[in-house]
């Protein structure tokens, strides 16, 4: 992976140079291997690089033969190979070895259509000399980060947020619009982001600049068959593994060592069995908690005897999620709920120290192959409307989330009336998603009456709806499930918050097989019960799993990746920043909550008081918040970019 950053306009006079050498120096932990520069009198393009295929002759910018395209690439195009082979077929020559060379042949041919043919993850911008246009494009699911602004006749984009924040004719200011997103869906609908000024491009969204203007369109989006395919269970099983070694056969292409994630769980065991069956020593890396309530090391080092991995273990403790945490909402650049991305910071500087630089995880799978316990809870809720005189209510939900103590302790009155699916509730587009979503919006009650204002006739849902495909109302409820997870929490959070910004603070690449084109199609034509079977998620993966994995953890409950949350913040080891972000002084200044619902928040802490969920993502809301106002608006420093030594090449 590298880092992209660049400036084009359509206006009188000259760009400023050292301006993106100062944006490309922000995102040097992205790519600290190489760094370069395009210059000519309306563009500019940067670009850091993380040097993984070609080694020697993959330096960025890279221009085509005659100069006429020059391209600042981010990402990974898995099918490369087999592209060159069909361009040098059609009469082209390739000066070096690398992925981002295809693209350009690619673009020569096929223009900006050129993205359909690629499997990958990528975010990349091509300029074109002759027309004196600007090509950005991200890839299907979202994996890589793009973001963009314009400032009259100005655009600028690059791979993170604080890199365009080197400009100061940019606001840094919050958008109150894209706060309340967050704290409804977990994450921004983009374009939105949490800065005003800020666009995010799109998963599955390519972009044109000509003249001045700025045109989007979508080139993918997910979609789901009405009606699944009918074959016996044993040749699907058969065919997803077969996509599945695929799709780890080519993201394991590389010139520097790949290793793997490794949870403990069915998706990461899966990816590693296969891998290992192409290297017999893979090195893994996995997270172990002191809390026996989030830890899964038992079944992690089950598969690492059964495959005899060469693995190392990274053990995270509360204060150690509290003392990374500023470094990790830098890094995500937005708000977070959950302190999860903290253990991923940690475990890819672990991954880093070891010495690689690309591994492969499980990501993907729930969203694909039918895996989260809301697609179960949206069942059982369903089953309720239509019985609601049932007794099995309670027990079915202490079930289905057996790693949850306090929902373990709730009476079975209150279960009924959180999970309740009145006949509005069932009428709606977000069925399965409202009761997480209305948990999570009561948490906008903290906000400041300033903020409050500022959204009151703002409506999320709305927003929400006019993104839908119009096919998305014939498809099952089960798909619909699926549609908003994959389309909003997996590229927002999942593969952002959680992914790629954990994983780039190192410079480490994460690919990930689940989310290879080929095999969402496939899963995307299967019937709802190949994916979840009454109760059993990813019932298919489960018959392909058979013989790459031990049955125990083949069948073992599923339990989702968690970090212990707000209780990390408090006791003897606190650090100095909480208390003082959180101080009602702080608060006030600040302006995003309310400092005596804050303190009343933090009293609750202090006293042991806080068990509820809803009160664990307060916290971490209100204190992520505090911190992207502390290092973006009230402190933001840019990086000096004559620490870096750019190659820059000039054209007038």
């Amino acid at each position: 992976m590298c880092g992209i950053a660049g400036m084009v306009t359509s206006g009188p006079g000259s760009l400023d140079a050292d301006r993106v050498r100062s944006m490309t120096a922000m995102l040097t932990h992205r790519g600290p291997n190489d760094c370069g520069l395009h210059l000519e009198p309306r563009a500019v393009l940067g670009h850091t690089r993380l040097s993984i295929v070609d080694l020697a002759g993959g330096r960025q910018p890279m221009s085509n033969d005659d100069g006429s395209l020059w391209i600042t690439f981010n990402g990974e195009i898995f099918n490369h190979l087999e592209i060159r082979e069909e361009l040098v077929s059609k009469g082209h020559r390739f000066r070096t070895e690398s992925d981002t060379e295809v693209i350009l042949h690619l673009f020569e041919e096929h223009g900006t259509a050129a993205v359909e043919k690629l499997n990958g993850q990528w975010a990349f911008g091509i300029w074109n000399r002759r027309s004196q246009t600007l090509f950005l494009s991200r890839d299907r699911i979202g994996v890589r980060p793009l973001f963009y602004t314009v400032v009259g006749c100005r655009l600028l984009f690059a791979s993170e947020i604080k890199a365009l924040f080197v400009d100061p004719e940019i606001s840094r200011e919050l958008d109150p619009c894209g706060l309340d997103n967050i704290f409804t869906f977990w994450t921004t609908l983009p374009p939105r982001t949490p800065f005003k000024a800020v666009r995010a491009l799109p998963p599955g969204h390519s972009l044109l600049w000509r003249h001045g203007i700025a045109t989007v369109w979508e080139h993918w989006r997910p979609t789901f068959a009405c009606v699944g395919d009918d074959r016996p269970d044993e040749t699907s099983a058969e065919m997803l593994r077969i996509a599945l070694d695929d799709a780890v056969r080519i993201r394991m292409r590389a010139d520097v060592p790949v290793g793997a994630y490794l949870s403990g769980g069915l998706d990461s065991s899966v990816i590693v069995a296969l891998m290992q069956r192409r290297n017999a020593r893979l090195r893994t890396f996995s997270i172990a908690f002191d809390d026996a309530d989030f830890d899964e090391s038992h079944h992690q080092r089950e598969l690492v005897r059964a495959l005899n991995l060469d693995h190392a273990e990274m053990r995270c403790s509360i204060a150690d999620i509290s003392r990374v945490f500023p470094d990790v909402v830098w890094h995500a650049e937005s708000p977070i709920l959950r302190t999860a991305p903290a253990p991923l910071f940690l475990l890819s500087q672990l991954t880093r120290d070891a010495g690689y630089k690309v591994v492969l995880t499980g990501e993907g799978a729930d969203e694909v192959l039918g895996g989260y316990d809301i697609f179960k809870e949206a069942k059982i809720r369903r089953f309720w409307a239509k019985f609601p005189g049932s007794d099995r209510r309670a027990s079915l939900l202490r079930r289905l989330y057996p790693y949850l103590r306090n929902l373990q302790r709730q009476p079975a009155h209150y279960l009924q009336t959180f999970f309740h699916a009145s006949p509005e509730d069932l009428a709606s587009p977000w069925f399965s998603h409202l009761p997480r979503w209305r948990l999570t919006a009561r948490l906008k009650l903290l906000f400041s009456e300033d903020m409050r204002a500022a959204v009151a006739d703002y409506d999320a849902f709305a927003e929400l709806a006019a993104t839908l495909p119009l096919e998305y109302g014939n498809w099952p409820p089960f798909t619909q499930s699926q549609y908003l997870e994959t389309a909003h929490l997996l590229p927002g959070y999942i593969l952002s918050s959680q992914g790629d910004r954990m994983a780039m603070a190192h410079s480490v690449e994460c690919r990930h097989p689940f989310l290879d084109p080929r095999v969402v199609a496939f899963a995307s034509r299967l019937p709802a019960a190949l994916k979840m079977k009454v109760l059993n998620e990813k019932y298919l993966l489960k018959q392909t799993a058979r013989e790459l994995i031990p049955p125990s953890i083949r069948t073992r409950s599923k339990q989702p990746y968690r970090a212990p949350d707000g209780a990390a913040f408090f006791g003897s080891h606190r650090d100095d920043y909480v208390a003082d972000l959180l101080s009602p002084s702080q608060v006030k200044r600040d302006g995003v909550f309310r400092p005596a619902a804050v303190a009343a928040l933090v009293h609750k802490f202090d006293r042991g008081q806080a068990t509820s969920a809803k009160d664990d993502m307060a916290l971490v809301g209100i204190l992520s918040t505090q911190l992207l106002v502390d290092r973006f608006i009230n402190h933001f420093a840019a990086v000096n970019p004559w620490n870096a030594s750019f190659r820059t090449f000039v054209h007038s």
